[in-house]
């Protein structure tokens, strides 16, 4: 079978993963209806096109907090690149800067940031906030030393969600994988845990569930990096993170992997953007699996989207060659519908294109 699409991939991947990993990657929680929710509601819009417009020459490029890009899809982060392929991060990570755009390291990673950073630029750190403020501060510390351009903090898991096929599985990671970026606080291991998932137990006992939105000041005392705050379905949350100092804004729902009743992340990010008028740069994830979704995402108010599961299925696939085909076959995608919808560049793609005109 040859991959035509993202979807042709996922189910190559599902063969190639184990069962533990396959559902780790594909599962959401509870029911598992937000995660059909974010892929339906980019299918709630259809793309009002012009005709006649010179499309011979087009430019997919754009700038997210200044960096330039090459196409406003970016890698989200994930976790446990390993468990998809021994490569893993190193893999995603070189892909993503060969195609010209960044990528956002978990902290949940199987591979050291300095490794990353290493190989591949730009990359941003995505940051959960442990219990543990001395082991948090010291890890924002290392992650600026690095040479990370961003910091990404995720606001959406208090706790884990209930992800039922990873308490089926007794989710655990195997043997001689953990999480790199924690080993010298001690916090690297995942173990299984009875009746549970070994993840949702870490989360339980090493992050903090007391976050308040004072947590963007500490962290904007603690480096000059700019911070992004992931996990935002609200406008006003939207516009408290921003009156706190947010660089930048990601509607998220965690891929329909914490609340099951989120709403879909496109269906909110008008009003979101609304609500931040330009104060802030909008980011958007949550079931971006076509070209077409992407420019729906920059119509209504975001600079780019961010793309998690689909290269986890590219590198389960092949490696770092599979994640920069799943990239080439977005930019593709963007390209041509950049064309059809009458597009030369990414300025062009204006609310008219998602709103009809009268």
């Amino acid at each position: 079978m040859t991959a035509l699409n993202l979807s042709d991939l996922e189910e190559l991947a599902r063969a190639r993963l184990s069962t533990m990993a396959w559902d780790y990657y594909a599962s959401g929680a509870d029911d598992e209806r937000c995660v059909v929710r974010n892929r339906e509601g980019f299918e709630r819009f259809p793309l009002y096109y012009r005709v006649l417009v010179d499309v011979a020459t087009r430019d997919l490029s754009t700038t997210v907090l200044g960096q330039k890009i090459a196409l406003p899809v970016m890698v989200a982060p994930t976790a446990f690149h390993k468990l998809a392929h021994p490569d893993g991060e190193l893999a995603s990570a070189r892909a993503a800067s060969e195609a010209g755009t960044i990528f956002t390291l978990s902290t949940l990673s199987n591979t050291a940031i300095e490794q990353v950073t290493a190989v591949a630029s730009p990359v941003w750190f995505q940051l959960y906030v442990y219990k543990d403020r001395g082991a948090t501060e010291a890890l924002v510390r290392r992650v600026e030393a690095a040479g990370a351009k961003a910091l990404v903090l995720t606001v959406d898991a208090p706790l884990l969600g209930r992800r039922e096929r990873d308490v089926r599985n007794g989710f655990a990671l195997p043997p001689g994988l953990r999480i790199e970026n924690m080993h010298g606080a001690g916090y690297a291991e995942v173990p299984g845990a009875r009746m549970e998932s070994g993840l949702a137990a870490y989360f339980a006992d090493l992050l903090d569930p007391s976050l308040t939105w004072d947590a963007i000041e500490w962290l904007r005392s603690l480096t000059s990096l700019p911070v992004l705050v992931k996990g935002i379905v609200r406008p006003d949350d939207a516009v408290r993170a921003v009156e706190r100092g947010a660089a930048g804004i990601v509607v998220s729902n965690h891929g329909g992997r914490q609340l099951d009743a989120s709403p879909a992340t496109i269906s909110v990010l008008p009003r979101i953007a609304e609500a931040v008028g330009g104060r802030a740069e909008i980011l958007l994830d949550g079931g971006v699996r076509r070209g077409t979704d992407v420019v729906k995402a920059l119509a209504f108010g975001a600079k780019a989207v961010l793309i998690g599961r689909p290269v986890l299925w590219g590198l389960a696939v092949g490696g770092q060659p599979g994640v920069a085909a799943v990239l080439d076959m977005l930019r593709r995608e963007l390209d041509l519908a950049f064309a059809l919808c009458g597009c030369a560049d990414v300025s062009a793609v204006t609310p008219d294109l998602v709103r009809p005109i009268d």
